[in-house]
């Protein structure tokens, strides 16, 4: 059995630390098994001895936030007014990835990931599920974009601003959400439809997304959004969409 003093972190908790930090930094693929027990002060024997492979620290790593993700919707799904509802799934979002800040930047700084961690689908679905809630019943394809923006943009803030206190983030990526969704915050009127934006000077659809936007388009392809569909919510043409879509960043 392990010896460590009271409140020392295990040889386990340390290899989850370590392996965090090092996919974080340095990219999942470019991270070895060799190098996370070297960190740690291990031999690398002793690294298989808790865990099986680099894929099984992924998912330990993973688990947690998904785990709390799931349940602080279901506790949200779980209220009965749909504005209750959506407020109480957003708060849960924010705050079980602020919680798991460190896990979120390994995993967007290595997109990979996304598709290849074990979890993969349950993440996809736990977007989904945090879509729907937002949008509430009923709603029409604007709203429906509002709704992935929202739900896209709560976590995209916290890997934005990684070193800003979680209590001085929270707040203001909650305002951010309110203004875009019912021109709540600070007073600032909301988004009119999406299709009812003002144009350029000389009208038409505009020739490409912002960086924002082509996040937003990804997401709302990932979770089966037909083209036209997003196109059109975004009062761009199909080609543009799929410029993004061939588009890596």
């Amino acid at each position: 059995m392990e010896e460590r003093s009271q409140g020392e972190p295990s040889t386990a908790e340390r290899i989850l630390d370590t392996a965090r930090a090092l996919f974080a930094s340095r990219g999942y693929g470019a991270t070895s098994m060799r190098e996370i027990a070297g960190r740690v002060g291990i031999t690398k024997p002793a690294l298989y001895y808790h865990f099986d492979s680099k894929e099984e620290i992924l998912r330990r790593l993973t688990l947690p936030l998904l785990d709390e993700l799931e349940a602080a919707l279901a506790e949200a799904a779980g209220q009965g007014d749909p504005e209750t509802v959506r407020w109480r799934a957003i708060e849960g979002y924010v705050d079980v990835h602020l919680r798991h800040r460190e896990t979120l930047i390994m995993l967007v700084k290595d997109m990979s990931l996304l598709a290849q961690a074990p979890v993969a689908e349950r993440f996809r679905a736990a977007i989904r599920w945090a879509n729907d809630l937002v949008l509430g019943p009923g709603g029409g394809l604007a709203e429906r974009v509002r709704a992935a923006q929202a739900v896209a943009g709560l976590g995209d803030a916290v890997v934005a601003f990684p070193d800003v206190p979680a209590d001085r983030l929270r707040p203001l990526i909650l305002d951010g959400a309110r203004v875009l969704l019912n021109g709540g915050g600070r007073g600032e009127p909301g988004p009119g439809p999406v299709g009812s934006r003002p144009r350029g000077r000389r009208g038409g659809r505009p020739s490409a997304l912002t960086g924002e936007q082509a996040r937003q388009a990804r997401t709302l392809y990932a979770e089966g959004r037909d083209v036209q569909e997003i196109a059109a919510g975004f009062g761009v043409s199909r080609a543009t969409v799929y410029r993004v879509l061939r588009t890596r960043f």
